[in-house]
């Protein structure tokens, strides 16, 4: 899967924090601060539709979305590819670094360390 570029990463924390909003409510939320008008709000959403990252729902003649991947494992999938793709790192990679992420449960920081550190372990099998 490809990785959520900076706006749909706006739009998908939003939808994960939360839950089901509609497009106007995703744009009084994120909207201003990225500077959009309400058809790049727009825009986003349905690219991300398309994408199969969010969901469309008519609930009571208003058009919710809601998102359809993971958190946690979208949020791996970006760490790994900084930590590995950008900065050129190896080796297990501390899901701590993020205890401080209002982001995440103490769960899901489990739940990350193992979707970070098991692509390293994954690769080290096939070596």
């Amino acid at each position: 899967m490809t990785q959520p570029n900076p706006s749909e990463l706006s739009v998908l924390k939003h939808l994960w924090a939360h839950g089901r909003q509609s497009a106007r409510e995703v744009h009084d939320a994120i909207g201003p601060g990225q500077g959009w008008k309400p058809s790049t709000t727009r825009t986003v959403i349905a690219r991300m539709e398309e994408k199969g990252w969010v969901t469309r729902q008519d609930v009571h003649g208003i058009t919710v979305f809601t998102a359809a991947i993971d958190r946690t494992a979208t949020l791996g999938g970006l760490v790994r590819h900084l930590a590995r793709q950008v900065l050129d790192m190896d080796g297990p990679l501390p899901a701590a670094l993020f205890a401080e992420s209002p982001h995440l449960s103490d769960a899901e920081l489990d739940e990350l360390d193992a979707i970070i550190n098991a692509a390293e372990n994954d690769s080290e099998g096939k070596a």
